[in-house]
């Protein structure tokens, strides 16, 4: 047990359990959220899912909040689509909709994702679900080796930029988006540890700050908040 509690924030919401389970660790979690995430519902996106969806095809998400976009808009439909996913909570909501089998691969980023779909060469054309500020690492990988990706854009993500009023001494980071709102408004004492889900939320940080950066092994908002406990336990 720590003799001095540790403060943390948390800009994503967090299971109350865990953050129950880290009180007990001595860590008090604060949670704010610095982006916000929309479906967009509208009857172009509807057509171009329904259409995607008339027949088997092969389809990416990148992010949960694209699949659960997508499982909105289906009306409980389970298409024929092969599924490349990212890891974790993505494959997780991936599973429990259109089952295990639908999966066809997994990876820990977007560009490893994309070399797994590229190390396949019968595929030649992929529905790509994502928001509007979507990384271009996919995309380009994928067109450079004559893949045609077929984006829909299903989701809008808007900054929740607030300046935060107290110091804490370690901050968890869960996309590069909220990194970007973040700085906006804030500085950080150089003492304050950043947590980052993955290599492209880190490298975002380390366009505002020199601080220390611990990056997750495996994506995930639990396998990071285990990263953040274990750093100190």
């Amino acid at each position: 047990m720590q003799n001095k509690r540790i403060n943390i924030l948390c800009t994503r919401p967090l299971d109350d359990s865990l953050i129950e389970e880290a009180e007990l660790k001595g860590i008090d979690i604060d949670v704010s959220a610095f982006i916000k995430t929309e479906s967009i519902t509208s009857d172009k996106v509807k057509l171009e899912i329904e259409q995607a969806a008339t027949g088997a095809a092969l389809v990416v998400f990148t992010s949960m909040n694209a699949v659960e976009s997508v499982i909105g808009l289906l009306d409980e439909k389970r298409p024929d689509w092969g599924i490349y996913c990212m890891g974790n909570t993505t494959q997780k909501l991936v599973k429990e909709y259109f089952g295990t089998a639908a999966v066809k691969g997994t990876a820990a980023d977007a560009a490893a994702l994309a070399a797994l779909i590229a190390a396949d060469r019968f595929i030649d054309e992929v529905f790509f679900f994502c928001g509007d500020i979507r990384r271009d690492e996919l995309p380009a990988i994928l067109k450079q080796q004559d893949i045609e990706v077929k984006e829909i854009m299903v989701y809008k993500t808007t900054p929740l930029t607030h300046k935060i009023d107290k110091d804490y001494d370690g901050i968890l980071f869960f996309s590069p988006s909220a990194v970007t709102s973040f700085f906006n408004a804030n500085e950080l004492p150089e003492s304050t540890t950043l947590f980052a889900i993955g290599n492209t939320t880190a490298a975002e940080i380390k366009k505002h700050s020199g601080n220390n950066i611990v990056i997750g092994e495996e994506p995930g908002k639990e396998n990071l908040f285990r990263k953040m406990a274990a750093y100190y336990s």
